[in-house]
């Protein structure tokens, strides 16, 4: 289903698509950031916030590094200011990135195990899904935050894949 090479594509993605937001967030006035805007996480910070916690989790299960605490009704506080999501979601960018670097073939063969909070079970499902997943969960919830922006009066850079730096490569 997938290649190393993709993960490491969508690791450099989601790195040079959260630089683009944290530039952004950190420029941003805080009462624009936390004001409910009817998304499913309320406010851009809070969908901010549970992609980080997200992103978090599965990287728990996929590199077996520390996890978030708290479950989906606490991902939206996850950090207290816009500043400490920022050096947060650096720090977890960077995470992504080394595991991607250093997947082989067959770390993305097999079956994953884990208690899913969400669905109140165990669940095992095939490694490779479970990482596909975690990529277009990212990608869902930073359209969501682009459209709350975009709302708030911001000019968001380019989202698309094939025009990211070294897309060439």
């Amino acid at each position: 289903m997938i290649e190393p090479a993709y993960v490491r594509t969508m690791a450099r993605y989601n790195k040079w698509q959260n630089d683009g937001l944290r530039r952004l967030v950190e420029e941003m006035d805080e009462a624009e950031l936390y004001k409910d805007r009817g998304a499913f996480f309320g406010s851009i910070m809070g969908t901010l916030n549970h992609l980080l916690w997200a992103d978090g989790l599965w990287m728990s299960r996929f590199d077996g590094g520390p996890k978030p605490e708290g479950g989906i009704a606490e991902s939206t506080t996850l950090t207290p200011t816009p500043f400490e999501w920022a050096a947060q979601r650096f720090r977890m960018d960077g995470r992504i990135l080394r595991w991607a670097d250093g997947l082989h073939a067959i770390d993305l063969t097999g079956d994953l195990a884990w208690f899913s909070g969400a669905m109140g079970r165990d669940m095992v499902r095939p490694k490779e899904v479970c990482v596909v997943h975690m990529f277009n969960h990212q990608t869902h919830h930073r359209g969501q935050v682009h459209a709350m922006m975009t709302a708030a009066g911001q000019t968001l850079p380019d989202t698309d894949l094939p025009f990211m730096p070294g897309a060439e490569e």
